[in-house]
């Protein structure tokens, strides 16, 4: 057992390596192109770029550890920010932000949580509810905005979000205090071995007495959180709020995940390497614009996505079958 571990820590640490090497090679490359790229304006930009998906990533990371999924988050920041435009927009519900906020973090809350249940009560594959929820929530954001933008967000908490604490805009705050919180949580608690334990042998995990109901369910519900977190935090950056928002962002962020170095069948990976491959797919679009892509580069990034994915998977295939090749 102490092999496997070892080994497996030795994969991962491989992983994030390599991720390192790779940020400062295309950083160098693109650099050498246009200096500019270099400078700190560009990547206090990638930064508050990776902010919002860093915070998600978290909450995504838990629940594929646990060997599960969640491929919704980017129409519940759609539903979330709508929900939460309507509340405190002064054009709409007007509400103090003292109320308005802590609705919106319960609602995105409570849709993580009904996922959650689906999942272990309704023994229905997550993959399957969470694709259903994608598309159920996005019709739902659909039908509340009619078609109209959001404007008017009240002044004081777009100035947070903007110009932050001392200079750094509060997305960036709010993300380090989620990845440090994280960190501690899978590292030095208890509910983040379990999480692991659950992941790496369900059937082993209830034999200990592990409950895999609650334990899937506080995921789901973190998850829920985070993204609505993330909405609170970074929207208001926005000049209005479009039914647009967060488009595709299920898949940026499932994505850093695996790129990361999580198992997609659960039970191992490490924050880390979630954060570097945040700051690294992030940074893919902004590399493709120093490099004069043009309108091209929109699917330019969608394609190097997709790349990355796949070879995270097949890595992932590979580690797989070397740690059960050692046991």
């Amino acid at each position: 057992m102490k092999t496997n571990r070892t080994f497996v820590q030795s994969v991962l640490a491989t992983r994030e390596f390599g991720l390192i090497l790779l940020i400062i090679a295309i950083s160098l490359v693109v650099g050498s192109v246009d200096s500019s790229f270099l400078t700190a304006g560009v990547w206090n930009d990638i930064l508050v770029r990776s902010a919002p998906t860093a915070i998600v990533a978290c909450g995504v990371m838990l629940v594929v550890v646990t060997g599960e999924i969640d491929i919704s988050v980017g129409s519940l920041m759609a539903l979330v920010a709508a929900v939460m435009g309507v509340l405190i927009s002064h054009e709409k519900g007007n509400w103090p932000l003292w109320l308005g906020i802590p609705a919106t973090l319960a609602l995105g809350t409570l849709v993580g949580l009904i996922t959650g249940i689906l999942v272990t009560m309704g023994r229905v594959p997550s993959i399957i509810v969470t694709l259903g929820m994608l598309t159920a929530l996005r019709g739902a954001t659909t039908l509340m905005m009619g078609g109209r933008n959001i404007d008017h967000l009240p002044e004081e908490l777009v100035r947070l979000c903007k110009q932050g604490i001392a200079g750094v805009p509060l997305s960036v705050w709010v993300a380090a205090s989620v990845i440090g919180v994280t960190s501690i949580v899978i590292t030095n608690t208890p509910l983040g071995r379990r999480l692991f334990a659950l992941g790496s042998s369900p059937t082993s995990a209830r034999m200990a007495g592990l409950s895999e109901t609650r334990l899937k369910l506080f995921v789901f519900g973190a998850t829920g959180f985070l993204t609505a977190l993330a909405t609170v935090v970074d929207v208001p950056r926005l000049p209005r709020i479009e039914a647009g928002i967060g488009l595709e962002f299920e898949l940026l962020v499932v994505t850093c995940v695996v790129v990361g170095g999580v198992s997609i069948s659960g039970g191992r990976g490490r924050l880390s390497g979630v954060v570097l491959a945040v700051v690294l797919m992030t940074m893919i679009r902004p590399v493709l614009t120093f490099l004069d892509i043009g309108e091209a580069g929109e699917k330019w990034t969608k394609a190097i996505h997709g790349l990355f994915i796949m070879l995270a998977v097949i890595a992932d295939k590979f580690s797989t079958r070397n740690v059960k090749e050692t046991r």
